[in-house]
């Protein structure tokens, strides 16, 4: 389904927003979880930083990286919508935006993910799928190494 000029709008400027100015940017100290993924493809790469708490709540999260606005967007928003989730709550949110960035089907929880859903319409573009993706491998790497 075609985007709306208004919806495009706001989707380039969000975008380009978190590009520019991601949120959470930076490394965690020791003691956390840590990973790195690549995009060999088009170059994207990027490291997360995560801090669970005993009771497998995200308390902290943070990356750094280097890539297309799609990449890191996708990462900075992410690092805002999982932030305090448990480990679980993150883990279906990473399947909800699965599917929307590759149109597979609708999302359990669409409010879970909110500006997110803006991403939406990477999946009109396959090879920016990966992109988008990245930072959410990236901590489900982390995670799935504690």
């Amino acid at each position: 389904m075609p985007l709306s000029d208004e919806l495009r709008d706001l989707y380039q400027q969000v975008i380009l927003d978190h590009s520019r100015k991601p949120r959470n940017y930076g490394e965690l100290p020791a003691p956390c979880l840590h990973a790195h993924g690549d995009n060999p493809s088009c170059g994207d790469e990027i490291d997360v930083w995560v801090k669970v708490d005993d009771k497998g709540t995200i308390e902290d999260l943070k990356f750094k990286g280097q890539g297309c606005a799609i990449s890191q967007a996708s990462a900075s928003m992410m690092t805002q919508k999982v932030k305090g989730k448990t480990t679980t709550q993150a883990a279906a949110m990473r399947e909800d935006f699965r599917r929307i960035v590759m149109g597979d089907g609708t999302p359990a929880n669409e409010d879970a993910l909110g500006e997110l859903m803006l991403l939406e319409g990477v999946q009109s573009f396959p090879q920016r799928v990966k992109c988008a993706m990245l930072a959410w491998r990236a901590v489900e790497q982390a995670l799935d190494g504690k």
